[in-house]
């Protein structure tokens, strides 16, 4: 029943944000003091065209991060406030930070266990290194075990959390826009379905490589046009950024704030911040692996930069847009509640904007359709990553994997979603359980890993090129 799942979320949650918080200080804090050094090599100071792997750092990096600013970004963020108030952002702050360093340890992992394909391509991820890594360890059948439940994880998880969720909100945000009930496309769902399908499948068919073609231009043209509007809102409401600002951090220790007193509030911050940035799921670490490296600690700081701009940067913007317009206005939250939870999320941010920049509901419809879009091209290679895992590579194993994908992306324009989620979202906290246990027992190795890198930086055997 409800209180059981609500038990096993919050162990989730707390077994994540702890492991984040061991690995910051096992680490030493790499997620504050390797920053700018994440941004010299995303930004291609280091790249090597003749290194192993599919991808440049940035297009890893744009790849990733489609894969986690979806429809949350947009609409859970709200829906954690209005029911936790402002200080659950405080949380989500605090948590995204702490996420840095886990995504640093999965994606050095991924790419250092990842497997090298004949043809050139690449497949890692947690299943390759939570396999491999027990294996070194002495322990090959569980590591086989744990790396095949991962793998089956993904591939079943993939269909709710990366596909129909996302289907179903991009089609609901589209019918509101083209005329709520009057719209053409009110009760054609199939239609919409097969539209976003097309699009997705022909991004997805030419693998990683075209799928960060389409990133890399993507994520930054939605993340760019999604910052300018909130910063433009944020600006107007400017005279209430101060009470806004002391919302968020009262609320954040206040034993009346929203639901269950600060722990209570802790918790929402927290698990919105690991929804959004995936830090601990190891699915980014999938995309990651396929960089061109031949020092797998460079993907591992690029990936910082992730948790930073899904969870610290948008959902921080998307935040301060709502909460002030909720000083500037009361009841604000109460005069925007829609009937279903999840639509309470989108129609609050939605108006929010709307408050201030007449006709941004538009732009936010059009943001979440891409954000949307974007995110079912990345997890579409997460689940056909997870599934050659267990059925071989091949290409026509892969094509079969992507025409289901595709598939469900119409049946989710088609139907009410509870039980999808609730079913896929279960299969998702399952999958960081082994991820989290795997990077425990590999965290040593990738902190001698940093070690010898961080050596070959100062002694100048690893260079930047020369611009």
């Amino acid at each position: 029943g409800e209180g059981s799942e609500a038990t096993t979320l919050v162990l989730v949650i707390l077994y994540l944000i702890l492991a984040a918080a061991f690995l910051t200080l096992f680490f030493g804090f790499i997620n504050l003091r390797g920053f700018m050094q994440a941004i010299r090599i995303a930004r291609g100071d280091y790249d090597d065209p003749g290194h192993p792997g599919e991808i440049t750092h940035f297009q890893a990096l744009t790849a990733a991060v489609s894969g986690t600013v979806g429809i949350g970004n947009i609409g859970a963020v709200a829906f954690a406030i209005s029911i936790g108030g402002a200080g659950a952002v405080f949380w989500l702050i605090v948590a995204g930070f702490l996420g840095m360093t886990t995504k640093f340890v999965e994606c050095t992992l991924a790419v250092k266990y990842r497997h090298e394909n004949e043809d050139g391509t690449v497949s890692g991820g947690p299943m390759y290194y939570l396999s491999r890594g027990f294996a070194e360890y002495g322990f090959p059948r569980l590591g086989a075990f744990i790396g095949a439940f991962y793998a089956l994880g993904i591939v079943i998880g993939c269909l709710g959390i990366g596909n129909m969720f996302q289907s179903n909100q991009a089609y609901e945000q589209f019918v509101v826009v083209t005329g709520g009930e009057a719209s053409f496309f009110a009760d054609r769902g199939w239609l919409f379905g097969i539209l976003i399908a097309s699009v997705v499948g022909l991004v997805v068919v030419g693998g990683i490589q075209s799928i960060a073609r389409v990133t890399s231009r993507l994520v930054p043209f939605m993340a760019i046009i999604y910052i300018v509007s909130a910063l433009i809102v944020i600006a107007m409401n400017f005279r209430y950024i101060d009470d806004a600002v002391g919302a968020i951090f009262v609320g954040a220790f206040s034993p009346e704030a929203g639901t269950g007193g600060v722990i209570g509030v802790m918790m929402l911050g927290f698990k919105r911040a690991l929804f959004s940035n995936e830090a601990g799921l190891g699915s980014a670490a999938i995309a990651h692996s396929a960089v061109k490296t031949k020092h797998p600690i460079t993907e591992g700081y690029v990936s910082m930069i992730g948790p930073f701009l899904d969870t610290i940067i948008i959902c921080t913007l998307t935040s301060l847009t709502i909460i002030t317009s909720m000083e500037a206005v009361e009841n604000f939250a109460q005069s925007v509640t829609g009937n279903s939870k999840m639509d309470v999320g989108i129609k609050l941010t939605s108006a929010a904007f709307e408050r201030n920049i007449p006709g941004s509901q538009y732009l936010i419809a059009l943001a979440a359709i891409l954000f949307a879009v974007s995110t079912m091209i990345t997890w579409a290679y997460y689940g056909m990553k997870g599934w050659t895992y267990l059925v071989g590579e091949g290409w026509w194993r892969s094509l079969a994997f992507n025409l289901v994908f595709c598939f469900f992306i119409v049946v989710g324009c088609m139907m009410q979603l509870g039980v999808v989620i609730d079913f896929s979202d279960a299969l998702i906290y399952f999958i960081c359980v082994p991820n989290i246990l795997g990077i425990y027992l590999l965290a040593p190795g990738v902190r001698n890993d940093l070690k010898d890198f961080q050596e070959g930086i100062s002694s100048g055997k690893i260079a930047p090129k020369k611009s």
